[in-house]
This record gives structure tokens, sequence and C-alpha cells, in this order.
């Protein structure tokens, strides 16, 4: 696990908590539905010569939930502040499925603010190749993160790939479990997707773009991460070979090479 403690800011009147680890240029890391911040240790122990940020999305770990839903434009701002309030004028960016609607929006509406962009396991949302139902149906409810036996159960049929063939990683089960996003914040996620589409906007992004994509994904078929590439001017896919949607954590060592080689 990594050492570091965890800090507290105010951003946007909210009580976001953060974490900044190591020490290079600034990578923002931007978290999939419901994750917190721990769930970034396997590919943060993994990275070198980087300051790597994590925070927990509103609603989402410690950090507080919003009186009223944001929308993704709203969570992208929450995102820029944050780096105002480490004093980054711009820096790369990597989302993770929910993360990455998030980290498009950021590119999109403060473009100055993103130097290069990665996309992993995710789509341009409305208008999207869907997933396979039973994840999807799995998806609707966060009770993965309040059982360990029930994530064990459903995550082979949910995330694929390393879960497949093995029993998922005792630390992933434990991260979940220690930080569950309430109930309220993880569906004010999701009502934060509801019409959301970057489709309209992803000729416009110009930032150096990284698609990574497992070819074991159930939540996001392959095909969508090839969408985004060939529709972001400067895009490229990388597909890890037996990845599923936890590619990032389950092939934590291969996914930073292929990181800090897009970055550097």
């Amino acid at each position: 696990m990594s050492p570091s403690t965890a800090q507290f800011v105010m951003v946007d009147g909210l009580r976001l908590r953060m974490r900044v680890q190591g020490s290079g240029p600034p990578l923002l890391l931007v978290m999939g539905l419901g994750g917190s911040i721990e769930l970034w240790n396997p590919l943060v122990d993994a990275v070198r010569g980087r300051e790597t940020i994590a925070y927990d999305a509103p609603g989402t770990g410690e950090s507080d939930v919003p009186r009223r839903p944001l929308r993704m434009r709203g969570l992208a701002a929450v995102a820029e502040r944050l780096m105002d309030q480490l004093g980054h004028e711009r820096v790369d960016v990597l989302g993770v499925s929910f993360g990455v609607a998030v980290a498009q929006q950021l590119a999109f509406q403060a473009p100055e603010r993103v130097r290069r962009l990665i996309l992993a396991a995710t789509t341009c949302g409305l208008g999207a190749v869907p997933g396979n139902p039973l994840a999807l149906a799995i998806l609707l409810t966060p009770h993965r993160y309040y059982s360990k036996r029930y994530r064990n159960l459903v995550a082979p049929f949910l995330y694929g790939g390393g879960a497949r063939r093995h029993q998922p990683m005792d630390q992933q089960a434990f991260a979940r479990l220690l930080r569950p996003p309430s109930l309220r914040g993880y569906y004010l996620q999701m009502m934060a997707t509801l019409g959301w589409s970057s489709l309209r906007f992803l000729g416009r992004i110009r930032q150096p773009t990284l698609v990574m994509a497992g070819d074991d994904d159930p939540i996001v078929p392959l095909v969508n991460s090839r969408i985004l590439a060939r529709l972001i001017p400067d895009g490229r896919v990388h597909v890890v070979t037996g990845g599923g949607h936890l590619f990032l954590l389950d092939q934590a060592r291969e996914s930073a090479e292929v990181i800090q080689r897009f970055l550097e």
C-alpha cells in the first residue's frame, strides 16, 4: 500500500479528500464510478518520475456529498479548481471508466489546463456501443462496495480480465470496503452521465490522447476505444491483451510503462 497520507482541501464549497505522491510533472488521476483514492495504489506504486494527484470525487470516499446534482461540466470544474488549489496551471490527466467522462469534459472546456490526456476503459457516453447487459445491470447498485462476498461473486462478470482468471485482489476488495461511496453520492455520479456525450466535441480535443482498453472488458466493448481514438485528432489506441475493466490495477506495471512512454 502507498504510504502517503491523504489531506483535505475546500473546492467550490466542498471538502475533498486528496493525496499527492511522488515528484516530477503532475499527473491528475480521475477515478471511476464510486471509487476512492485507495484504488489507485497499484498503478501509483508502479509509476515513476511523476507527481500523482488523486482525489475522492464529490460523494465518494471521504469527500462531501454535493447538496445539488453536478453535471459533467460541474465535475470537470471541480477538478480544475483542485488544480488551482495545488498551484498547477497545466497537468497531464488520466481518467478511468466514469472518470474519463470528467477528463474529456475538462480537456474540452479548459484546454489550456490539460497537456496530455489518457482515457482508460471508457466510452464517449451517449452514442457508445453498450456493454454486456449483465455487467451494466450490476453497475446499477453500489453493493459491491459494501460486501466483499458480493463483489467476489460478481467481479468476473463485471470486470472480466484478471477477475475471470483468479480471485479478485484482496487489496482492491479492502479498498472498496474501507471507504465506500454514499448511496446518494453514487447515484449523483450516475445522474451526471445521463444524456452526456463527448461525440459533439471529440474533434475539438487537441491534446495528444492515448486511449487504453482491455480486450476482455464486459462493461466497455473494445470498439468504443477505437471510436474515441478515431474521432480525436491526435488520438491513438493501446490494447491490453487479456485486460478487463480493471487492467490499470490488475496489470499495473505494464500499464504504467505504456503511460510513461506516452507522457514522455
